[in-house]
């Protein structure tokens, strides 16, 4: 049995937990926040029999996607020339971790 970490972007979590839900997938969602732009996401967390965990994956494959977005980032001072100014970054998509469980118990 694996224990999966999924970081999606919030845009597409109303779609992942839909098609997760359907397919008989349980999870506990999460919101939390990234350290480099310091903007929301939703982890999710299952634990899934081994021979399932390459059916969650490719729904998070299929409904998580990657987007351009222009941010400003924060200024640290360390380069006062390009502070500040607007860069455009890939966001979104899935951030995925997978962990042996080598006990589970649902109580």
């Amino acid at each position: 049995m694996k224990l999966v970490l999924a970081i999606i972007n919030p845009d597409d979590s109303s779609a992942v937990m839909k098609n997760l839900s359907k397919q008989g997938f349980y999870f506990t969602r999460l919101s939390t926040s990234g350290s480099l732009l310091k903007s929301g996401n939703v982890t999710l967390i299952s634990a899934v029999e081994d021979d399932k965990l390459d059916d969650l994956i490719n729904i998070y494959r299929e409904f998580s996607r990657k987007r351009t977005q222009t941010v400003t980032p924060y200024a640290d001072f360390s380069d006062l020339f390009t502070a500040g100014k607007p860069v455009e970054i890939n966001v979104g998509g899935a951030t995925i971790m997978v962990v042996e469980i080598s006990r589970f118990e649902k109580l």
